[in-house]
């Protein structure tokens, strides 16, 4: 017999009802039927207002898995340790860097997690759990760990991040990591801003799984300032994929959003706050 997991957009860059707010940022809330999963929280100040008007309690969260450790993902951890009871968390290591960014001007600001510090995260975490490597969350849902840059299209040393003000060491952001599990139609992957490349974590996702076929990718994609190459590059890995749905939501960018839905009219869709996509699973 099939399950259902049912995955509801909390925090996007768009929405479409006034009663949800949009914020620069993501989060997706995961119900299965044996628990339930946040992936991401966004900035924090989207998270709880849109939970609310949907009806989503997330004090009934049993895991919150960071995509990686930029303040648009991890802003509302801290409210949700306080709120929920016995959170565990998955997450690279590498999410308690500093995380500096440089503008077009030249200047660097903090785009780190507001709430870096490990020993009282640990206080009102119920588990922090380590996620270099795969790991398995439970109720069929997997992390990708560190994703391996193998293609050579996509760039792997974006100079706008670095650990320190000053920008001399770069951030090469190894705590980008993914969410997937496999539905009845294949693998259903989340991505959280995708830095490590779409298609080196959707290679990196086959490998795991076997080459099992991949039915839906959905979430941010970070091509906003990519290349019109590498957006072709994309879209051609994507065809050799054989997605049957794509979802580009928050970092994808408008012009790579646009060519993707003009590429795959037929699988794109848009994933505002609000959005609930059901899989069933075996």
């Amino acid at each position: 017999m099939n399950n259902i997991i049912r995955i509801t957009t909390l925090v996007e860059n768009v929405s479409h009802d006034p009663r949800l707010m949009a914020e620069h940022g993501l989060a997706f809330w995961i119900e299965t039927g044996s628990g339930n999963i946040l992936f991401d929280t966004g900035q924090g100040k989207a998270l709880f207002s849109n939970a609310h008007s949907l009806g989503i309690n997330l004090e009934q969260a049993a895991a919150v898995v960071l995509s990686h450790g930029h303040y648009d993902h991890t802003g509302g951890l801290e409210k949700l340790l306080q709120t929920a009871d016995r959170v565990k968390v998955y997450a690279h290591p590498a999410v308690f860097r500093h995380k500096i960014a440089r503008d077009g001007a030249g200047r660097f600001y903090d785009v780190g997690m507001p709430f870096l510090d490990p020993k009282a995260f640990r206080k009102q975490a119920e588990e922090l759990i380590r996620t270099e490597k795969a790991s398995e969350i439970g109720h069929g849902l997997w992390v990708t760990g560190t994703i391996p840059r193998v293609t050579e299209f996509e760039d792997h040393s974006d100079d706008r991040f670095y650990i320190d003000k000053e920008g001399r060491q770069p951030d090469n952001l190894i705590d980008d990591q993914a969410l997937f599990f496999e539905a009845s139609r294949g693998v259903v992957v989340l991505l959280g801003c995708a830095h490590a490349g779409v298609i080196n974590t959707l290679k990196h996702i086959s490998q795991l799984t076997r080459h099992k076929p991949i039915y839906t990718v959905m979430g941010g994609m970070h091509l906003g300032d990519a290349a019109h190459g590498r957006i072709e590059c994309t879209i051609g890995a994507l065809r050799d994929f054989k997605i049957e749905r794509l979802g580009p939501a928050h970092c994808t960018g408008g012009v790579a959003t646009r060519e993707f839905f003009d590429a795959f009219p037929k699988k794109c869709f848009s994933c505002p706050v609000g959005t609930v996509t059901e899989f069933e699973v075996n």
